[in-house]
């Protein structure tokens, strides 16, 4: 993904939950069906996508993607939520209300 691209999808003002991930990284595995249950609670409400970090190392070193998983939520471009790990759906659901208009 370009990083035009990207900066385009983040200045949405719907909130975009980022998911920095890689293809060899396990507990990356268990955040995909944890944010497909949030997509169907949360509908259109949210933006869901997914960065590889060894396929756009720019997007990752501008975040400062240390560990992954990492999930950041943004709204018309601003980093709202950071955080590193494997979380509870009910946490993100929570989290990305507070940015629903």
């Amino acid at each position: 993904m370009s990083s035009a691209k990207f900066n385009n999808i983040i200045n949405s003002k719907t909130p975009v939950l980022v998911d920095f991930y890689a293809d060899w990284c396990t507990p990356c595995k268990q955040v995909t069906p944890i944010l497909k249950v949030v997509k169907e609670s949360l509908k259109e409400n949210v933006r869901i996508i997914k960065v590889n970090v060894d396929k756009n190392p720019e997007i990752a070193t501008k975040y400062q993607i240390r560990n992954i998983p990492t999930l950041i939520v943004f709204k018309e471009g601003a980093v709202k939520w950071k955080v590193a790990g494997v979380r509870p759906e009910s946490e993100i659901k929570s989290i990305i209300k507070q940015y629903i208009d």
